[in-house]
């Protein structure tokens, strides 16, 4: 819910994961959600995954009419503790509390069409997204997992 004195904003943020995903999978859904740029919010935009580093997968979605934004800075320094999801999110959380401005970089990034947050895992309540977005809903924004 938006804080005391905020408006609910109309647009909808979307938070996608590319795990066991193509890069045409990926621009298909974006397409279907009429996604009109993508936010990467993974530290490091690098993937063994073809396709997923930062330079292509920016490249793929420009020739998709989508644009890319990737805000180093809204990704989790404490990737390395994934193997326990709960720990990891715990840190992360950590992290935003000591590091608001992250969340506004997010917001700063969306403009008046659809946008959607990209990290590695498909299911939003294991990745850090979920924890980021949170942020971003407290902010008065819709979010939508897909």
């Amino acid at each position: 819910m938006p804080k005391r004195g905020q408006s609910r904003h109309q647009m909808t943020v979307f938070s996608i994961g590319y795990e066991r995903r193509s890069v045409d999978e990926l621009i298909d859904i974006l397409r279907t959600y009429h996604v009109a740029k993508l936010i990467d919010v993974r530290e490091l935009p690098l993937s063994r995954r073809k396709g997923f580093s930062k330079s292509k997968l920016s490249e793929k979605l420009r020739e998709a009419g989508i644009s890319y934004s990737h805000i180093r800075a809204a990704g989790n320094p404490h990737r390395a503790e994934r193997a326990d999801v709960q720990r990891c999110l715990r840190l992360y959380r950590d992290y935003l509390s000591e590091n608001p401005n992250v969340v506004d970089a997010v917001i700063g990034e969306f403009g008046r069409e659809s946008v959607a947050v990209l990290c590695y895992e498909r299911e939003h309540e294991c990745c850090h997204r979920s924890i980021l977005l949170a942020g971003v809903e407290e902010r008065g924004y819709r979010i939508e997992a897909v």
